[in-house]
């Protein structure tokens, strides 16, 4: 009983000594401290009405002229003929070809940044940096680890999917 009691006057004493310790009592020193900064000039606000949006469409850029027939469509917009997606579909294991080489992908429901993870084996080129995909829209975009866009895909049949690498490769997937 008499070590116990000791034991506990001793943790006590060590408690309030590390309190006690000059060194946090000490005023801070001011002299570190950066000098405030001088208050700079601010160019005089303006007033005045802002054009009417509805009227002045030179502040909104023109959509672009693209016609299917020719073959021009924005890389960001699926073509007329892609079937709808589904995310859950797309999970799994995927055959890939891209440029006429053959590798293997896989998808999954994974968050990743703001898509899935996915990645791929056997493949070259792009195709080697791919870390994440989603779905926007009728496409799959497929991105790098640092969430560059790598390519687009379309649905274009049950369990395949055509599109393009970022560099215009022709990339299909397919089960």
């Amino acid at each position: 009983m008499r070590i116990s009691s000791l034991a506990a006057v001793l943790s006590v004493g060590v408690f309030v000594a590390g309190c006690a310790s000059s060194d946090r009592m000490e005023t801070p020193d001011t002299s570190l401290r950066p000098a405030p900064l001088e208050a700079q000039p601010v160019a005089p606000v303006e007033a005045g009405q802002l054009p009417d949006p509805a009227t002045d469409t030179s502040q909104f850029p023109t959509k672009p002229v693209t016609d299917p027939a020719l073959g021009q469509t924005p890389t960001d917009v699926a073509p007329a003929t892609a079937m709808d997606i589904k995310k859950e579909t797309m999970v799994g294991g995927w055959k890939v070809n891209a440029g006429g080489a053959n590798c293997d992908m896989f998808l999954t429901l994974t968050n990743l940044g703001s898509g899935s993870r996915g990645g791929t084996r056997g493949c070259s080129g792009e195709l080697q940096m791919m870390g994440s995909w989603e779905v926007a829209g009728k496409q799959v975009v497929l991105k790098d680890r640092d969430g560059n866009t790598l390519g687009r895909l379309y649905k274009t049949a049950d369990n395949r999917y055509d599109g393009s690498l970022a560099s215009g490769q022709p990339l299909s997937l397919s089960r």
